[in-house]
This record gives C-alpha cells, sequence and structure tokens, in this order.
C-alpha cells in the first residue's frame, strides 16, 4: 500500500507537467494543420525554365508514319510548373492526308503541356497551302492569313482571334475584325468589320 500511494502522489506531482506538454505538443500540431506547406527549392513551383533548346526541330508522326505535326523554333524554354514552352520564332506546320497542309509562323510562340493547345503573337503568318481542285473546277488555291495574335488548336487544326485579320487568296483580299478558321472543314468565319475587294472569275467556255 505504501508503494502503491508513493506511485500516486509521485504522478498527481507530475500532472501538471505531464498536461502542459501535452497542450504544447497539441498547439504543434494544430499549427502544423494550418501552415501553408513549405515551398520546394528546386523550382517546380516557381515559373522557371528548367532547360532551353537552340534552333530546334520537332515532329510527330500518325500511325503509318507520316509527319502530322512539325515545330520549329530559333529558341524553346520549358517551363516544369505546368510543362509549357515558350518559343522564340516558331514555326508549326499541321498535315492530314487529304486536307492542304497549314503553317503558322510568329515572332513569339507559347504552347501547352498536353501540345494541343498554342498561342502565337507578333506578326503571326498562316498560309495554307493550294489544295484539289473545286467541283466547280475553280482552283482552290493558297490562302494566307495575317493577324498580331493567335489560338490554334492542334488536333482539330483550328486558330481563332479577336485582332484584326488580313486574308489574301486567288479570289482577292478580305479584311476584318475577329476570326474562326477550321482547316479541316475547310471553312472561315469572319466575326465584324469585314471589307474586302474581288477579282472577276472567267467564265470558262
Amino acid at each position: 500500500m505504501d508503494r502503491m500511494r508513493a506511485l500516486i502522489d509521485r504522478f498527481v506531482a507530475w500532472s501538471p507537467v505531464l498536461l502542459l506538454g501535452a497542450l504544447a505538443a497539441l498547439t504543434y500540431w494544430l499549427d502544423a494543420q494550418v501552415q501553408p506547406p513549405a515551398s520546394r527549392r528546386d523550382g517546380s513551383s516557381r515559373h522557371d525554365p528548367d532547360l532551353f533548346l537552340q534552333d530546334f526541330k520537332a515532329i510527330t508522326f500518325d500511325q503509318f508514319g507520316n509527319p502530322r505535326e512539325t515545330l520549329s523554333a530559333a529558341r524553346a524554354d520549358h517551363f516544369p510548373d505546368d510543362d509549357s514552352a515558350e518559343l522564340q520564332a516558331p514555326r508549326l506546320s499541321l498535315s492530314q492526308p487529304d486536307r492542304p497542309m497549314l503553317t503558322i509562323s510568329a515572332e513569339r510562340g507559347r504552347i501547352d503541356g498536353d501540345r494541343n493547345q498554342g498561342d502565337f503573337t507578333g506578326h503571326v503568318q498562316v498560309e495554307r497551302a493550294a489544295a484539289a481542285a473545286a467541283k466547280d473546277g475553280q482552283p482552290n488555291g493558297p490562302v494566307k492569313l495575317v493577324t498580331e495574335s493567335l489560338h490554334v488548336t492542334t488536333r482539330d487544326q483550328r486558330v481563332s482571334t479577336d485582332q484584326p485579320v488580313t486574308i489574301v487568296e486567288p479570289r482577292g483580299i478580305i479584311r476584318g475584325r475577329g476570326l474562326e478558321f477550321d482547316n479541316k472543314a475547310k471553312t472561315v468565319r469572319i466575326k465584324s468589320q469585314v471589307s474586302g475587294t474581288f477579282q472577276p472569275q472567267e467564265i470558262s467556255k
């Protein structure tokens, strides 16, 4: 009994210290839960480039081994936080069987991490190669588009902009503001302020 009484007295004597220690541990745990995660020091959480390439050219092939996308640039900087790439003097060519090739060039560009979305700025030029003759016998000649910024969806081969555009094609010149162009469907929609000049077509005898 005396030994048990001594243990109880000792526990009672130390109980304030144990209580304070438990409170301190609980306070530390609660503080750790509400603090933001510590930033990593490897640069992956910042929008800083981790590598760059100069005078590069990359080609993506389809299942039959034919070139589907060709991307080249004077310089490309890769960013690990979102896997995007910023380009200097980019040139992107999109091709598909039975479709005219589409080539986009600009002073600057940015490609998203999934490589399906891209933005081009600074004297953007889009050139669609000549296609096969149309059903009416008139040539479906090359088309050139000039603007200052352009959004591109590579898989769908669609481009769009809200900036002024100039389109040059065999029949004449078209100007406007805002554009949606579908290379696969071969359709163009100019959103507003449309004007242009057309050359009369010769009627074959």
